[in-house]
This record gives structure tokens, sequence and C-alpha cells, in this order.
């Protein structure tokens, strides 16, 4: 009898109708082998997010404060808590920031130049 190790996939979070995103994608390297996980379509999970969590240090490390619902909804003149951000972030897409790529047990968040530049270094050495 033996055990299986199950490796965790590489994956990208994503939004299919974010122009950035898809301008994103169509830049990986040909064979980049991640997991594709469009966040509207497929909500993430209360599990995915606590990895996220853990691999970034915090909610509000993941938390988009470009969406639309944030400016709509006020938040920026609220005090938001981990447990804030938490819900903002299940309750709605919107508020993931993105892409989340993980790569080799490493989190890399939203679409910065300099991010970018390093979910391609990590690509390249997967």
């Amino acid at each position: 009898m033996h055990k299986e190790i199950t490796v965790a996939m590489n994956k990208i979070y994503y939004l299919a109708s974010c122009d950035t995103c898809r301008k994103i994608i169509k830049s990986l390297p040909k064979d980049h082998n991640l997991a594709f996980h469009d966040i509207k379509q497929n909500p993430i999970t209360i599990e995915e997010l606590e990895q996220m969590r853990e691999l970034s240090g915090s909610y509000e490390a993941l938390f988009s404060k470009k969406a639309q619902l944030y400016k709509s909804m006020d938040l920026k003149n609220k005090s938001l808590t981990e447990a804030d951000f938490k819900k903002y972030i299940l309750e709605h897409y919107t508020f993931l920031s993105r892409p989340v790529f993980i790569i080799n047990g490493k989190i890399y968040i939203g679409n910065s130049q300099q991010n970018m530049h390093q979910v391609m270094l990590a690509l390249a050495n997967v």
C-alpha cells in the first residue's frame, strides 16, 4: 500500500470579463501549466480564501480598494477590520484584488508591473 502525495496545483484566480486579466493571461508563457479559476463563474470558497490569507498574511492584502462597490458602498470612509475584508471578499467577487496567482506555494496579488515580473520569473522556474 502506498500513499499518494497531492501537490497543490499552481493556480490563477481571475475575472474573465476583466480586460487586464485577459491581457495578463495572453502574456503568460505557453507552457505555464496553471489551473484557471474564474471567480465570477466559480466563486472562491472559504477554504480557498483561507489559503490565500495564509500565504499573503492578511485579508486586507487580498482586498481590492479599486472595486466600484468599494466606492459606491462608501467603504473607504469606514474602518474595516480583517473580518470585514473577509466578509466582503466572500460576498462579492469584485472585492478580490486580481489576478491572484499561487505558484509553488507563493502568492502573487494584483496586476502591478513588479508583481507580474515576479509571476513570470516564478513560472519560468516551475
